[in-house]
């Protein structure tokens, strides 16, 4: 379990350090996400990301508590699948430090011990080398290439699928791009 990060649910009280995260984080983050921008971004994100559907985590500093980065379980089904997408982002600052590796990594054993999920899929346009990185870095197999898959930006783009299941043990050989 990593010393360096925590994980949490984000509250109400978070909108200002949250906002000012994503206001400095612009440009690390374009054209890859649109994070939000307003008080009432902040609070419409909050209202979506509910259980039983979906869960979202702050990563944090563990030392400081201040916010790293932002991991969402989505669109979570039951049944049959046990499944959830996950979508991530890391703050201007954090980024490089393998913070977001061990966050993710520690939202993935909550989603698959306590949510008790079966798969987790990320989707992520293939420009994204550091996305990329953390992925295989935390697992994660490339299941395939769906063009045109999210409006990002107000631009259809494409995403290669990349998966992991609850069994899946990582490679210690992954090939990680430049």
């Amino acid at each position: 379990m990593s010393r360096r990060v925590v994980i949490r649910a984000p509250v109400a009280g978070d909108e200002a350090e949250f906002l000012a995260a994503c206001q400095r984080s612009r440009k690390l983050h374009s054209p890859w996400v649109s994070t939000v921008k307003t008080p009432a971004e902040f609070r419409a994100w909050l209202g979506r990301m509910v259980a039983p559907a979906n869960y979202p985590f702050l990563i944090c500093r563990a030392d400081t508590g201040e916010i790293v980065g932002v991991v969402n379980v989505s669109n979570i089904v039951r049944g049959l699948f046990h499944s959830a997408y996950l979508g991530y982002y890391v703050f201007a600052g954090h980024e490089g430090q393998g913070l977001m590796r061990e966050g993710l990594q520690a939202v993935m054993r909550h989603a698959f011990k306590t949510l008790k999920l079966h798969r987790l899929e990320a989707n992520i346009q293939p420009g994204n080398k550091a996305s990329l990185r953390l992925v295989m870095a935390c697992g994660f197999a490339r299941e395939g290439y769906s063009p045109r898959y999210l409006k990002i930006g107000g631009r259809w783009r494409d995403h290669e699928r990349w998966a992991i299941l609850a069994d899946a043990k990582a490679s210690t050989k992954v090939r990680v791009p430049k």
